[in-house]
């Protein structure tokens, strides 16, 4: 049986941690490549129905990422994000699911470093939890 290899999507802040990405990746640091991104203009522009939607759809973990307290381009939107990551995971413990697959991070354009540090200890935070118990029930 080969490894569980999990499906991340990523929501990441055009700003900050879309740079900071990129960064990771013109730095050619390792980090495993499971995570698709999708480039926001804000982490606060992300609506939980999206992230609700791509678990129903089969995705492992979430992941988004904005800019650092009080450097948010859009002047409150990574706090908004805070809030809305928070009820969410409350709603999805309500929904037996486990809220640790949904991971909201604050990762500026410099720090790609931590990108890859984030991204490889969320796949082995989600190895161990296994795959999403929705994948395949909805397709």
């Amino acid at each position: 049986m080969s490894e569980y290899d999990p499906n991340i999507i990523a929501f990441l802040c055009n700003w900050c941690a879309y740079a900071g990405a990129d960064l990771a990746g013109t730095s050619r640091l390792k980090y495993p490549s499971n995570v698709k991104s999708i480039r926001i203009m804000c982490s606060g522009r992300v609506d939980p129905v999206f992230i609700l939607e791509a678990l129903r759809e089969g995705a492992d973990g979430i992941l988004v990422a904005g800019c650092h307290p009080g450097d948010c381009h859009y002047q409150s939107g990574n706090y908004k994000t805070s809030r809305k990551i928070r009820l969410l995971r409350r709603l999805l413990r309500e929904l037996n699911m486990d809220p640790e697959r949904v991971r909201f991070e604050h990762i500026s354009a410099s720090e790609g470093q931590k990108f890859a540090d984030v991204v490889t200890d969320f796949v082995n935070e989600l190895k161990v939890m296994g795959p999403n118990p929705l994948k395949g029930e909805c397709q």
